[in-house]
């Protein structure tokens, strides 16, 4: 391969991963995170990494985590969004109707929870940590109620075995 054929297959394999890399931006105001402002604790998690490098949160339907995904959603979220994410003073978050759009793939859930947005949803930064919040988007994303198909943030793997939430199955 001539010099400078490398060079450009280099830089644009560059450029592909560099596009690859989710990026995260203030859903309101659209300005990127500034993820020094997060807690210290909770940054390093194999899930955190995962997601910073991904955009895959690794805990969507990780029976494993759910129980303590629950208990933060319930403490954190459900005054607002009801306690089956159907909403109250703030929009419901189980089913395909997203107040922001860019909420139907967790890059952009993620984006909302951590900068917060207009109204009553202020930055979570400050309540949460980065781990925290994707085990919360992992239980929002556990109580859809819509066609798994358009279940956009599930793996091919995990959106053929997901079944819709449904409240009086949830115990």
């Amino acid at each position: 391969m001539k010099p400078f054929a490398l060079t450009l297959t280099v830089v644009c394999m560059t450029a592909a991963a560099a596009y690859a890399t989710p990026r995260f931006y203030n859903t309101v105001d659209g300005t990127p995170l500034d993820f020094d402002l997060a807690m210290e604790e909770g940054r390093d998690t194999e899930a955190v990494q995962t997601f910073m490098d991904t955009g895959e949160n690794i805990y969507n339907e990780d029976p494993k985590i759910l129980p303590e995904a629950k208990d933060l959603f319930a403490s954190m979220c459900s005054g607002c969004h009801g306690h089956y994410g159907e909403g109250k003073i703030g929009p419901g978050l189980n089913d395909d109707y997203w107040t922001y759009p860019r909420n139907a793939e967790d890059v952009g859930l993620f984006s909302t929870m951590f900068g917060g947005t207009t109204g009553q949803m202020g930055p979570m930064w400050g309540n949460l940590t980065l781990d925290e919040m994707l085990k919360v988007m992992a239980w929002v994303r556990h109580l859809y109620t819509g066609d798994p198909e358009t279940a956009t943030w599930l793996i091919e793997e995990k959106r053929k075995e997901f079944t819709p939430f449904a409240p009086e199955k949830s115990g």
